[in-house]
């Protein structure tokens, strides 16, 4: 029987918490080797074990796969939550950019110096908000889906990755602002239903591998495992 697949990263969200997620809904266990100082970093490099000398890496089915997209698609696809066809995968993936679009945004807002994070968080809020000048980006986008068709889940009407993208999005959201998701009635009820299933409401729960949000230290932490600025 093969292993738990093995997540190597830094102890934060960062790329790795969509895998964490995805993993999570899907019923996967798995075990964490945390990246703590350049050290640890530089090992898996000269181990071999980083093709293009970064992370997030996974060990998984005898494989080592690095790249978030790769991983999540492998996953994806051996949990069947990538949807029945050709046709709904181009879907979840074009929906699965969209969400990544909005998740770098707020990316950029959690790294950034202390003394901009206010104009950063006005620039998110007003790329969310219906009747500005991107009204039909991100939060109307996926709203306008669900209304259009009337069903329970993004594509296909059963549970697909992007469902899970979308909550891990959904909730970055209500950590900044709660009521910045008060337009869209739909996407509220999607949070919801997906919040309640066994397995996503069991990564919910106090103590699970779930990440909380970066704060200062491990931040700077994090510049100096990976050498950033």
């Amino acid at each position: 029987m093969a292993g738990k697949p093995v997540l190597h990263y830094f102890n934060s969200r960062g790329r790795m918490e969509c895998i964490r997620w995805l993993l999570a809904a899907a019923g996967v266990e798995f075990e964490e080797k945390f990246i703590e100082c350049p050290e640890d970093l530089e090992k898996l490099r000269k181990d071999g074990n980083l093709m293009f000398d970064q992370v997030p890496m996974v060990e998984i089915d005898g494989m080592i796969l690095v790249h978030t997209r790769a991983i999540l698609n492998y996953i994806a696809t051996k949990y069947d939550l990538y949807g029945k066809d050709v046709k709904e995968r181009a879907l979840i993936d074009m929906y699965t950019e969209g969400i990544v679009d909005l998740i770098d945004l707020i990316w950029q807002w959690v790294t950034c110096p202390p003394d901009q994070k206010e104009a950063k968080i006005s620039m998110i809020k007003d790329r969310t908000k219906l009747g500005d000048r991107t009204k039909t980006r991100y939060l109307p986008a996926f709203e306008n889906v669900l209304k259009s068709h009337g069903q329970e889940y993004l594509v296909g009407n059963r549970l697909t990755r992007v469902d899970i993208h979308l909550l891990e999005l959904l909730l970055y959201i209500e950590e900044l602002d709660s009521s910045l998701l008060a337009p869209f009635p739909l996407l509220k009820a999607l949070k919801s239903r997906l919040s309640s299933l066994p397995n996503v409401k069991k990564f919910l729960q106090p103590g699970s591998q779930r990440k909380p949000p970066i704060d200062a230290k491990q931040l700077e932490e994090a510049k100096k495992i990976f050498n950033t600025k």
